[in-house]
């Protein structure tokens, strides 16, 4: 089945606690929303995990609040420190590394592009680097981003054979890190016994995420404020999924690639190709789902520019991998405002975090 090594049948696969107890993993970015989700999963996994990141960037945020310090060997290094990057490696010794440091926000990128290409490109690359000599070191996943692909703003799903690109700077770097991955792989590290693999998730959404200028974070703000949300540009379409899609896919893959090296490559991760949704769609729902909230759609596009219509293909991750997805778009949005909903009321986002990888987990 499928055109790539080892396709397997349509089927829903789970982690294996067995593969991640005491594997050491090296976790770039486990400060930020993503990294934080996915430290929480190793710990319950039993990882081995160091943490290589900035200060959280946001206020509040997800990595004080689940006190994810007192889960892993945290460091405070800047993947732009080609130095300390290769201090924090060396002293690791990872099996596995999960890189998700980057500079994620497409507004924030139009502000400052140089520190964009520079965490995002150069920071792929000191990462990359220090891997040559690094003993015990099999797998690398690079988390890039769906906006990866020449947008040709059709509804065409994205296949991972399809022309990088990207017209803003955050996804121009993020293209430009795919580059940067494969040349070190094809160079370098297939050589040496360590299989790369690259992912490109769709949007994630879930509790945890304060960033600004992104869809429910401004939402939560908006309507805990009681003011109004204004929503820019309520018909663009993405590939909407749960943050915990992403982190599943991401661990997944890493197995993979550890008992099959030859699954190196790039993988879009995302909802089904044809449940790519308008944001108006999710703020519709995502207002059901809170209670309340009042919105303001903007009839005409303001700011920079952005993708009008994305999706993608996950005919890869499903032939290759076994990944399909969990929960559909109106289950993400229900759970990821419940999160934030239960936060505000009191809850504990350990707990919280917790109760969404448990149902998860037992989702079929």
């Amino acid at each position: 089945m499928g055109d790539w090594p080892g396709a397997v049948a349509n089927m829903v696969t789970a982690l294996d606690p067995s593969f991640w107890r005491g594997r050491r993993v090296l976790l770039t970015g486990h400060t930020g929303f993503k990294g934080g989700w996915i430290a929480i999963q190793l710990a319950k996994l039993g990882a081995e995990v160091t943490g290589l990141g900035l200060p959280p960037s946001t206020t509040p945020d997800l990595f004080s609040l689940s006190r994810i310090a007192e889960g892993l060997s945290h460091h405070e290094c800047d993947v732009r420190d080609r130095v300390g990057v290769a201090d924090v490696l060396r002293a690791a010794r990872p099996e596995i590394i999960l890189h998700l440091a980057a500079q994620p926000l497409v507004r924030a990128s139009y502000a400052d592009p140089l520190a964009t290409f520079a965490t995002n490109v150069m920071g792929t690359a000191h990462l990359l680097d220090a891997c040559r000599d690094s003993d015990g070191l099999r797998v690398i996943v690079v988390v890039t981003t769906d906006k990866v692909y020449r947008n040709l703003e059709s509804p065409y799903p994205y296949r991972e054979s399809d022309a990088l690109g990207g017209h803003d700077p955050y996804s121009a770097s993020k293209a430009s890190a795919e580059i940067v991955t494969a040349c070190y792989r094809e160079s370098y590290l297939a050589d040496a016994g360590i299989a790369v693999a690259t992912a490109r998730a769709g949007n994630v959404i879930g509790g945890g995420d304060w960033s600004e200028n992104r869809l429910l974070p401004d939402a939560v703000r908006s309507w805990q404020a009681g003011e109004v949300l204004t929503v820019r540009r309520p018909d663009a379409v993405r590939p909407w999924q749960h943050v915990l899609e992403a982190v599943h896919a991401y661990l997944h893959l890493a197995e993979a690639l550890w008992r099959q090296p030859a699954l190196a490559g790039g993988y879009n991760f995302g909802p089904e190709t044809g449940d790519a949704a308008m944001v108006r769609t999710v703020i519709d729902l995502a207002r059901t789902a809170y209670g309340r909230g009042e919105v303001h759609f903007d009839a005409v596009e303001q700011g920079p520019h952005e993708a009008g219509w994305l999706s993608l293909e996950i005919a890869r991750a499903r032939a290759a991998l076994g990944i399909v997805p969990r929960w559909n778009l109106e289950e993400a949005v229900r759970r990821s405002m419940s999160w934030y909903r239960d936060l505000h009321q009191g809850g504990d986002a350990r707990a919280l975090c917790e109760a969404d990888i448990a149902a998860f987990e037992a989702a079929k």
